[in-house]
């Protein structure tokens, strides 16, 4: 008989045993019921889409997940699937939204397998090859939106049989051919946008038959023949975009003026001829551009709508006199005659008429005609430009106030700005992280938050001049979206040739949220992804150029797609097997408890720390416990700064050196691969103007990097000092030179070289003497090595990181990171030394604000009052090289080391004595190579030059009030 305590533990291990095996038992028929129940997939359309991989390009490798698990239950990267499973037992594709990937390579003929699909997204790309006819196939196919790639051959004529399609865009491309007739077939299309490429043929007069269709841009191709009349049978036409085009001795059909709801009529440049019909009809007209043809005879009388915002019929052959009814055209932004055969008096009255908002403007030009005289008021506003050079009566000098006309223009200054968007009171910015921003019209001041930010494109608006309608813009984009008109921001705008609008539109959350959840960042994609918005005639179609999510917003995908199985169905599984799965795991979990914690407490320090797999010369690997010891234990006392990684603290190290401390939260952005790149390279990159690694702590208590302690803080924290200590322009030039010495070591010097990109004033370091040193290089990239034909590429394609502010325009665009991305951050850093502003402040661009002021002629008005007396030449040079920097094409910003001599160039017209002295005795030559030690509060001396001979070579100074 076996003894008591020998029978109670077998029996003891018994039931372990039986528990374990009932418990793995449990969990395998869960396995298998969720299986059972979970749908998958339609394997055609799985197919496909491996199809449509194979055959594109994906050096960012968006679609690296393609290759696991199904579609729709894996989350392929923008693969939108349905949530109800079909008739056929399978879950199905019904949107694939790939724009702005940089992919290339073709498109596979297998997209016409994705017969469920609503939305095919392919824009802004590099993707080659023709247009697979297949897609004809897709009979559920509403949006299909090619535009901007570089596809070649003729449209298919099967896409005219698609017979939900409401949306055709595949303009900014290379498609040539006609336009098939089988288009007349589309009774559901809305907007057909075939503009920029190189179409050419007759335009079919059976487009005529398109009942429900808005908007024909047909812009910049190679179309011929005559202009079809029947188009005017369209009802529901709104804007008709024909421009650069050859209809070479064509006439304008006078059923044209039949076309009651037409609001833009764009006819430039199309080699036209005949008279401008009677347009009489159009009672809707805002927009007409008739320019650059070779229309004769007079401008008609009584033909225009009261609304009408734009008129352009220079570069004609136009006679007779400018109609009285013009004077009667209130909201009139641009009239333009210029280079016609128009002969009589201007009257004044165009623009006396006029109701002004502060915001309004109108251009009048009148050159190169045979007008002989004004009459009437002979002073216009000061928003209002008029342009009379060429015309015979401003040969004659003599005639009183005749000369003011006669010059370049009149006139032209406005007030710009909406009253929406103003904020005042608030300090300097504050918000918590370099991501947040205050949102400018919030009803609570000084809020801080973090937008989303959009790239967006007015592709045919009906005005020639955005700032009166800014307000009317922002609230039609609130109401579409559902959200409050506070949280819409026009941050910038420019005209780009069609004329088309580009913005930059940044969309806030509602207070008292400081971050958009997932929801709703998925919401308002979704919304502008699917041209969700209703139509408006004024502001016209859009192109969505960029919907790139930066942090907090970096790992939000498109809406997650269905398993296919129901709530109902998944609770009555889960539930049922729960109860008892959880009553198993507790004994279990009690069972094993003190085995865990003695596996824990035997396990080595190498195994904890395998993260970092590699050990490098000159860069120490330090314990948690030593970094502890030496910041007090992370007292707050130690620490000095904090952002979006986490904390930085001040410590002391056993031999007295003085370190700081980079220590990364949960919620830090500096994830493991950013951790392990800042070691990488900063532990091979010696440079007096880069910042130095000491080493790194990576146990599971805390990821650390341990760095060279900088004194003086980071430039911004200089910059940001309200202390009345000067800090001069010298001294702002040399931790400009400092800095771009850095990068140009980083551009040139490194080997391979590399790319920063994340340069801004808080990541540029002061030493004790004020030496900059560029820090942080968590989101570096290697810059790219030569191809197999030997040639260096200009550009790595990656993912858009960075600093709203910060970013250049064209990486944030098109994802090419290169050199002269770093030079435009910088060129942002100047600025900042310059005005002392930050990048991002009461909602406003530093570049914008500067820009300004810049061509208003008041840029010394912005000049940081800090700098005591400065020369005036040494600002000029500065700002105009910081603003080249800034520029918004890649070519046109200079390279970095035309930076550095530029500024030690600026610096040599600078006297020695106007720079910071530190209490030691050390010549500026001497601060740029000795290394840095003591940390003191340096003394300021300012230089002042108060009077100068202008022949004396000395260059004045100003001196800000």
């Amino acid at each position: 008989m076996l003894p008591c305590f020998a029978m109670s533990k077998d029996i003891r291990m018994l039931s372990v045993k039986v528990f374990l095996s009932a418990s793995v038992l449990v969990a395998s028929l869960c396995c298998f019921a969720l299986l059972v129940a979970a749908k998958t997939t339609n394997p055609s359309e799985v197919t496909a889409l491996r199809a449509i991989k194979r055959n594109l390009i994906d050096p960012m490798r968006h679609l690296d997940n393609w290759s696991k698990g199904d579609p729709c239950t894996s989350n392929w990267k923008g693969v939108l699937c349905s949530d109800t499973v079909g008739a056929d037992g399978y879950m199905h594709v019904e949107q694939l939204q790939l724009q702005n990937m940089n992919l290339s390579g073709y498109l596979a003929p297998e997209l016409g397998q994705l017969s469920n699909i609503t939305v095919l997204d392919f824009m802004w790309n590099n993707i080659t090859g023709r247009i697979p006819k297949e897609i004809g196939n897709i009979s559920t196919l509403q949006l299909l939106l090619l535009n901007g790639n570089k596809l070649l051959g003729f449209i298919p004529y099967e896409i005219g049989y698609l017979p939900q399609l409401n949306r055709l865009q595949v303009d900014q491309n290379q498609l040539s051919g006609g336009i098939p007739n089988s288009f007349s077939n589309l009774n559901r299309i809305r907007h057909l946008h075939l503009n920029n490429n190189s179409i050419s043929g007759q335009i079919p007069s059976e487009l005529s038959k398109l009942s429900t269709l808005f908007h024909l841009l047909l812009d910049n191709n190679n179309l011929s023949g005559s202009l079809p009349s029947e188009l005017s049978n369209m009802p529901s036409l709104r804007i008709l975009q024909l421009d650069n085009n050859h209809f070479d001795g064509a006439n304008i059909p006078a059923s044209y003026g039949n076309m009651p709801y037409l609001f833009k009529l764009s006819l430039r440049n199309c080699s036209l001829q005949g008279s401008i019909p009677d347009l009489s009809g159009m009672k809707y007209l805002l927009y007409l551009d008739l320019s650059w043809n070779h229309l004769t005879g007079a401008i008609p009388s009584d033909w225009l709508s009261d609304n009408i915002t734009t008129i352009d019929l220079s570069n004609n052959h136009l006679n007779g006199s400018i109609p009285a009814n013009f004077s009667d055209l209130r909201k009139l932004q641009n009239l333009s005659l210029a280079n016609n055969l128009l002969s009589g008096s201007v009257s004044s009255t165009i623009w006396q008429n006029m109701t002004f908002s502060p915001t309004a403007r109108l251009t009048l030009n009148f050159q190169n005609n045979s007008l002989s005289n004004i009459v009437g008021d002979h002073n216009p506003p000061a928003n209002v430009t008029i342009r009379l050079q060429g015309n015979p009566f401003c040969q004659n000098a003599s005639q009183a106030n005749i000369t003011n006309f006669c010059g370049y223009e009149v006139g032209g200054s406005y007030t710009s700005g909406n009253s929406t968007n103003q904020l005042s009171g608030c300090p300097i910015q504050s918000c918590p992280t370099d991501f947040f921003e205050y949102v400018p019209a919030c009803p609570v001041q000084c809020f801080c938050a973090a937008p989303l930010q959009i790239d967006y494109r007015l592709k045919s608006p009906s005005f020639s001049f955005f700032p009166p309608y800014e307000y009317q813009f922002e609230a039609y984009l609130a109401n579409s979206l559902n959200l409050e008109l506070y949280q819409i921001f026009v941050r910038s705008f420019i005209w780009e040739p069609g004329p088309r609008l580009r913005m930059y539109l940044k969309i806030f959350p509602a207070y008292p949220s400081n971050e958009f959840n997932t929801t709703e960042v998925r919401r308002i994609r979704q919304i502008f992804t699917t041209w969700k918005f209703p139509p408006d005639n004024f502001f016209g179609p859009y192109d969505l150029l960029n919907f790139t999510l930066l942090w907090p917003y970096s790992s939000v995908t498109p809406q997650s797609q269905s398993s296919g199985i129901s709530k109902a169905a998944l609770a009555g599984i889960v539930l049922g097997s729960v109860a008892f799965v959880v009553a198993i795991s507790g004994l279990v979990a009690i069972l094993t408890k003190r085995r865990q914690a003695m596996s824990y407490h035997h396990m080595t320090r190498e195994h904890v720390s395998s993260r970092v797999s590699f050990k490098i010369e000159g860069v120490k690997d330090f314990t948690f416990k030593e970094m502890a010891l030496a910041t007090d234990n992370f007292s707050n006392s130690s620490q000095v700064g904090e952002g979006g990684y986490g904390k930085v603290y001040k410590g002391i190290l056993p031999d007295k050196t003085i370190v700081a401390i980079k220590r990364a939260h949960e919620r830090s952005l500096q994830s493991q691969k950013e951790f392990l790149t800042e070691i990488e390279i900063l532990s091979r990159l010696h440079h007096r103007n880069l910042v130095s690694l000491l080493g790194y702590c990576d146990e599971e208590q805390g990821q650390m990097l341990i760095y060279e302690f900088m004194p003086n803080g980071t430039l911004r924290d200089w910059l940001s000092d309200k202390s009345d200590d000067i800090k001069s322009l010298r001294t702002r030039l040399y931790m400009a030179l400092g800095s771009a010495k850095g990068i140009l070591y980083l551009h040139t010097e490194a080997d391979p070289p590399i790319f920063h990109r994340d340069i801004k004033a808080s990541n540029i370091l002061l030493d004790s003497k004020l030496s900059a040193k560029v820090a942080d290089f968590g989101i570096s990239r290697l810059a790219p090595v030569p191809n197999d034909d030997g040639a260096v590429p200009d550009h790595v394609s990656t993912i858009v990181k960075g600093t709203p502010g910060y970013l250049d325009p064209e990486y944030f665009l098109t994802h090419k990171l290169t050199a002269k991305s770093d030079v435009y951050s910088l060129g942002v850093v100047f600025l900042e030394l310059l005005t002392g502003m930050q990048a991002i402040t009461h909602g406003k661009n530093i570049i914008r604000e500067v820009n300004i002021a810049y061509q208003s002629g008041t840029v010394f008005s912005i000049i940081d009052n800090r700098m005591g007396s400065y020369a005036s030449e040494c600002v000029e040079k500065f700002l105009a090289l910081a603003l080249s920097c800034c520029q918004d094409e890649t070519d046109a910003r200079p390279s970095m080391s035309e930076v550095v001599r530029e500024l030690e160039s600026i610096l040599s017209m600078t006297s020695e004595s106007d720079i910071i002295f530190p209490e030691s005795t050390a010549t500026y030559s001497e601060s740029l190579t000795s290394p840095s030690s003591s940390a003191y509060k340096p003394k300021y001396v300012s230089f002042n030059v108060s009077g100068s001979d202008p022949d004396s070579g000395v260059v004045p100074t100003i001196t800000p009030r």
